[in-house]
């Protein structure tokens, strides 16, 4: 069904539009919400009278637009929220998160606007969000996560690192005491009168059998 666009509409077009719908969208939606009228050449007549002011509109909503991507795009949104030791957040930051924060600071943007990569964001970090504004323009949103418990996170992480250096302190000591006392023992086997004895004698064996017997003299006649 061809219809033509009274307002703006979100995924569809802009006042003053023609564009091409399912009729069930067109009748349970569009008309009665007084979005579009039907396409007739009485109504693109009366379009076509209200085209210079709606021109004007779209240019006055173009230049909002940009000032607007200017206000987003200047400095981060930072939002503090709690979070563990590996970075992850308790909870998460959503397109209504940002909406809300951004409203504070005098800048409203729908949440459906909104485009947050995975949909959400759950850990700290900083991290690029789309923001659709009029038309075709896209604003590129700087969103710093931090956390709002980072002192306790940064003494239960030195605790950690102590801990584990503990470990492998000991773990070190453990290993040099060991070798400290194979040490101890092959000394204390060295000095062993009996050890040392049998040493003496196997070695004198081995000896014996590797020197070569004299030939007897021959006897006188």
């Amino acid at each position: 069904m061809k219809v033509i666009l009274n307002h703006d509409v979100e995924n569809l077009g802009e006042e003053g539009d023609i564009r091409v719908v399912k009729p069930g969208y067109a009748r349970n939606y569009l008309l009665p919400q007084g979005l579009v009228m039907e396409h007739s050449p009485r109504n693109i007549a009366l379009i076509e009278e209200r085209r210079v002011v709606i021109e004007e509109r779209k240019a006055e909503k173009r230049k909002l637009a940009a000032g607007l991507k200017e206000r987003i795009e200047a400095e981060p949104l930072k939002i503090s929220m709690t979070a563990g030791t590996n970075g992850k957040l308790f909870g998460s930051v959503s397109a209504a998160t940002i909406a809300e924060r951004l409203a504070a600071q005098g800048i409203e943007i729908e949440r459906k606007r909104i485009d947050i990569p995975e949909h959400s964001i759950k850990t700290v970090g900083n991290f690029k969000v789309g923001v659709r504004l009029y038309g075709d323009q896209e604003a590129t949103l700087t969103v710093a996560v931090e956390a709002s418990n980072a002192r306790e996170l940064e003494k239960a992480k030195a605790k950690e690192d102590a801990s584990k250096e503990g470990v492998v302190k000991e773990a070190k000591e453990a290993v040099a005491k060991d070798d400290a006392a194979k040490d101890d023992a092959a000394v204390e086997e060295d000095l062993d009168p009996e050890v040392m004895a049998m040493r003496a004698a196997m070695e004198e064996e081995a000896a014996a059998k590797t020197t070569p017997e004299e030939p007897d003299e021959p006897e006188e006649n």
